[in-house]
Order: structure tokens, then C-alpha cells, then sequence
């Protein structure tokens, strides 16, 4: 389905043709003055270069062509060569009508049915997730369900730290607790215990009193150093302690994602690709492409038109230990292998850009991915504090994302009970789904490459471009819907038929809802949420002017209030359709 505006740009293209100019021109916008008209055409003005005549003259010429067309009620050209449009009520209702009906309400993209992967994420096993883990979950979450909304097959990576020195020091810290433990007596050939030697809550004290402990004891770093090589060497005793590490680990992580409606399809991580490690660095140095510098290897990655310094990617250091850079090429080698994707989104802290740049460059000229693939790095800024710094606990730790989440659960609750007699059992309920709107939308509405300032004042409020804000507005709508069908009949919702726009606030609403294709390309193709959050803040003001200035369930008239229910229901439709592709909910009462 076509966005109203090629449609009305094919229309007004054919005008200049019939008038004798150029097509092309015919390209429309959406005014920037809603004062004077809805739509406006400048394509008079680079036409008078082409023609050699006055931009005004061309707009009238163009004006005269468009004499009767069904789609516009105003047409007029104005000084020094515009042209001011309206759209006409009935051709927006059938446009709308037709949105209605259609599968993903006539989105049609581009570019799709292809495999993408959306690599999110990335926490560190043994480790609770804290705030710094916040964006890259929401982002990547949402990013994954607009690639699959626009048609894709799309799979969620969470890409999980599971390999390096973290899993030393644990091992290092229970071996000087607990010495006993079979997994560290190498005459042990026994199974080993099904049940692990430490709790979440554990494990979580163990792995920060190991890394001070590695800071300030040279020793107990090298022995933490001693133990990773041998995990990473099969060491049987530590590769169970590992498997112990990830079961729990992995179990509380899901537990943690699920809390903020974040779901990865492919739960895999660093440990998972070292096998394909040895033979890639293998096939890097028979092309020619590593070589040894200052005893480690590396691949030269600087292109000619840089315009700042790209230093070589390393793939081994002098001891020959592997880094990040040599797992995120295994592990493009590993996704080409299972799933063949055609694009792979990367969602990490925009910091990484550099490691990115080097990674992908190698990739290419390796042949580690397809000709044509596309690797997106999409780079976070950072979520702040009202003080400008990065956000933190009162006590100036980093704030865990149970307690951040449970903090504005709790705020949520104490503003509902506050402001309605509810029960509140029900209350609680509303509050962890209105809660989630403020943390995502909050996130969200911002550019992802901006940093910005986490307010948890500002984000729950029900007033001003927040997540509770869009949710009461779509309350609101699924109320007045709710009470129309109790009137009438269960179906007498979906029996309504929209009608021409009859006054200013109903066409605003109407001119609203149509942007929506233009919108979920631009997400999609930029990669970029805060597009629908700008949109649906839009279609909510628009809407909430509606409902203030129309008495809707009062309407006497039968037939302009049946055409305003079915515009409700389109609202409501999309306003859904849009709130679960940030990732998030509507309750059914506030």
C-alpha cells in the first residue's frame, strides 16, 4: 500500500506533466505552515530554473491542472511559487478505510523477507545485571520486533560473556573458600555434584571479592590468570564449575529479561565459538591478511579517505590469548554457518565503534561474511543522572536493574492509589505494566546515539511526551470503545465505518494516523525507534484535542458518531501495534 503522500505526489506529478513540465517535480511534504494548509509542492521553484519562467506562474499553471481532482479540497498557488494543498475528507477516509482493513495496516517495505540478526545485550555470566545493561536491552529489543514487523526473519542474539577472566576469578575465589570440593582435586574421576556449590546470591558476592581481591594481589591475579587458561584448556574439574556457573547465571538472567519483556531467540556466547578460533586465525595467516607486529597478529584495516586514524585489528596478543575482536569474528563466522543472515545489527555502547569498525573491516576482507551482508553498528550514548553524570544509587554505586525497576514499580503504584480508589492486588499489576512504558519510553523517545538524562520523575508522569502519558491515552480510547459496544453489541465496533472528517480536530487525528507507513520506514530503514515514540506522541496530543472538543458516546447523530468510533478503533489499533513494538503494554484500566 502506498503512503498517502505517493499518492498524492503521483497526482500532483501528472498536474506539472499535463501543464508541460517535468514530473519530478510534483514531490509534496507536509506543510510546514498547518496554519495556511495540510501538504505544500516547492517544485515551481527549481522548475523556473529549468524553464526559464516565473516560479508563480508555473504553481498556477500546475493549479489549473488540478482543477477537480478528487483528491484535494484546497488547491491554491501562492507567491513566489508555492503550492498550498488540503486533502479531501472523502479521499482520506477511503485511504484510511483501506489501512483498516489491511494486514499491518498496508505497510509495505522495500526490503524484506530477509534473516537479520540483532546482536543485543551482551552481559557477563556471574555477574547481576545493573543499569549499564539497561539501554542495549531495551534498543536491541525493540529493534528486533520492527525488523520483524516490517517482514523479516529476525533473531535475537544475546551474545553472552561467558569466557574470560570473570570465570577465573570465581573459580580462584571458591577454591580458597571451599578447597575441599572435588572440582579441585585432580585425582577425582568421579561424577561431579548435580547440584552447584554456591547460590545466585553467591555467586554474585563471589566474582566482585575476586576482582578486588585481583587488584591489589599480584599472586591471586596470576592464580586467577592460571585458572581461565586451564578452563580454556579443558580442565575438568573448572569446565564443571562453568557449567554451573552458566546454569545459574543463565536462569537468573532470563528471570531478569523477562521482567522487562525482553526475549532473545539464540542464547549463545563467546565459549560457544572458540572451537572455530584456531582455524580461523589459521586461515587469516595462509591469505596473507595477519601478520606479526611487535609479537602479536594482526590485520591491517585503515582504508584510504579516513579521515582519522584506524589502527589494525589485533587477532592474537604476544602470548597468543585471544581477544574480543578474535570472538566477534568467530562468532560471525559461527551465525553465517547456522542461519546465512543477510544483515547483523549490532546494539552496543557507541564507546565500541572503533572495535566495530576494525571487526567488520576484517570480516569483509577475510571473507568471514557474504558479499552484501550488512553489518550495522547501532551505538548507544549513555543514560545519565539529573546531575549529568552516569546514573548511579544515592550511595553512588551502580544501581542493580531489579532495584531500578522495582523503584518505579513502586512509584507507579503509590501515583495510581493516590489518584483512584483501586484494588490493590489490581493495582500492582497496572503499575509493573505502566512502570515499564516509563523506563522503555523514557529510553526510547531519545535519539539512540544521544545521551540522556534518566528521570524518573519526568518519565512517570502522566503528563508530557512519557509512557504513562500514551498509555492513559490509550485507555482512554479502549474505554469509550468499551462503553459503545456495551450499548450496542459485541460487534458493533468493528461494523462502524469511518466517515469524512467534519470538523478540524477529527481531519488533525485523521492526517495523524496516515504518517504511519512513512514512520515505520523510517524506523526501520534508520534503524531508529525514537521515530514511532515522536509518532504515537503525536497521534496522542492529536487524539486527546479529539476527545476534549467531541462529545463522542453523546453524539446525537448516529452516523458521525458510528464514523468516530471507527476512527477510535484505527487509533487504537495503531497506538498498540506501536507501544509493542517499543516493547511494551497497554492494561485495559488505569
Amino acid at each position: 500500500m502506498k503512503t498517502l503522500i505517493e499518492l498524492l505526489s503521483a497526482e500532483v506529478g501528472k498536474a506539472f506533466e499535463t501543464a508541460g513540465y517535468d514530473e519530478k517535480y510534483g514531490k509534496i511534504t507536509v506543510s510546514n505552515r498547518p496554519d495556511l494548509c495540510e501538504f505544500q509542492c516547492n517544485g515551481a521553484m527549481p522548475a523556473a530554473k529549468e524553464y526559464k519562467k516565473a516560479p508563480i506562474a508555473i504553481a498556477q499553471d500546475v493549479a489549473a491542472a488540478l482543477n477537480g481532482c478528487a483528491c484535494f479540497s484546497m488547491i491554491d498557488a501562492v507567491a513566489p511559487g508555492f503550492l498550498n494543498l488540503k486533502v479531501d475528507p472523502v479521499y482520506l477516509r477511503d485511504y484510511l478505510t483501506k489501512m483498516r482493513t489491511e494486514d499491518r495496516f498496508g505497510y509495505a517495505p522495500e526490503r524484506s523477507g530477509e534473516r537479520i540478526i540483532v546482536d543485543y545485550g551482551g552481559p557477563n555470566v556471574a555477574k547481576p545485571l545493573h543499569i549499564g545493561h539497561l539501554r542495549a536491552a531495551i534498543i536491541g529489543e525493540s529493534v528486533k520486533r520492527i525488523c520483524k514487523f516490517a517482514g523479516n526473519d529476525v533473531i535475537g542474539d544475546i551474545h553472552l560473556g561467558d569466557w574470560g577472566l570473570q570465570m577465573g576469578l570465581i573459580i580462584t575465589e571458591l577454591k580458597e573458600r571451599k578447597p575441599d570440593l572435588p572440582y579441585f582435586d585432580e585425582n577425582f574421576t568421579g561424577d561431579y555434584p548435580a547440584e552447584a556449590p554456591f547460590t545466585i546470591s553467591e555467586l554474585e558476592e563471589i566474582y566482585p571479592t575476586a576482582s578486588a581481591k585481583s587488584k591489589d594481589d599480584d599472586a591471586y591475579k596470576e592464580a586467577a590468570l592460571q585458572a581461565t587458561y586451564q578452563l580454556q584448556h579443558g580442565n575438568r574439574g573448572y569446565l564443571a564449575i562453568w557449567d554451573h556457573i552458566m546454569r545459574i547465571s543463565v536462569e537468573d538472567l532470563k528471570r531478569n529479561y523477562e521482567n522487562l519483556n525482553v526475549h532473545f531467540e539464540w542464547w549463545k556466547g563467546e565459549s560457544d565459538v572458540q572451537p572455530l578460533i584456531p582455524g580461523m586465525v589459521e586461515d587469516l595467516k595462509k591469505s596473507g591478511l595477519a601478520h606479526e607486529s611487535e609479537g602479536a597478529l594482526v590485520v591491517d584495516v585503515a582504508e584510504e579517505g579516513d579521515t582519522k586514524e584506524v589502527p589494525p585489528c589485533m587477532i592474537l596478543k604476544s602470548d597468543g590469548a585471544s581477544l574480543y575482536a578474535t570472538t566477534d569474528l568467530a562468532t560471525l563466522l559461527d551465525r553465517r554457518q547456522a542461519f546465512d543472515p543477510d544483515q547483523v545489527i549490532y546494539v552496543v555502547d557507541k564507546r565500541q565503534e572503533m572495535h566495530f569498525l576494525q571487526v567488520f573491516r576484517t570480516a569483509r576482507k577475510a571473507g568471514i561474511v557474504k558479499d552484501g551482508i550488512r553489518l550495522d553498528f547501532l551505538g548507544f550514548g549513555t543514560m545519565n543522572g539529573k546531575d549529568g553524570k552516569p546514573f548511579k544509587t544515592r550511595s553512588g554505586g551502580v544501581m542493580r536493574l531489579e532495584t531500578l525497576i522495582e523503584d518505579i514499580n513502586e512509584q507507579m503504584y503509590t501515583k495510581i492509589m493516590e489518584n483512584h480508589e483501586a484494588d490493590p492486588e489490581e493495582a500492582r499489576e497496572t503499575a509493573k505494566i505502566v512502570a515499564l512504558s516509563a523506563i522503555k519510553y523514557g529510553d526510547l523517545s531519545n535519539q539512540a546515539t544521544k545521551d540522556y538524562i534518566f528521570d524518573t520523575d519526568k518519565f512517570t508522569s502522566f503528563e508530557g511526551n512519557t509512557g504513562p502519558y500514551i498509555l492513559y491515552t490509550i485507555v482512554r480510547i479502549k474505554s469509550i470503545l468499551t462503553k459503545y459496544a456495551d450499548s450496542q453489541d459485541a460487534t458493533a465496533v468493528s461494523a462502524c465505518a469511518l466517515a469524512g472528517a467534519v470538523n478540524e480536530t477529527d481531519k488533525a487525528l485523521m492526517l495523524e494516523l496516515v504518517k504511519f507507513h512513512d514512520v515505520m520506514e523510517a524506523a526501520y530503514s534508520e534503524i531508529a525507534p525514537h521515530r514511532i515514540c515522536a509518532y504515537i506522541y503525536d497521534v496522542a496530543n492529536a487524539f486527546n484535542r479529539f476527545y476534549h472538543e467531541n462529545k463522542i458516546l453523546g453524539e446525537t447523530d448516529k452516523q458521525k458518531q458510528q464514523g468516530w468510533i471507527a476512527l477510535l478503533d484505527l487509533t487504537e489499533k495503531l497506538l498498540e501495534t506501536c507501544i509493542d513494538l517499543l516493547g511494551f503494554g497497554a492494561p485495559e484500566r488505569m
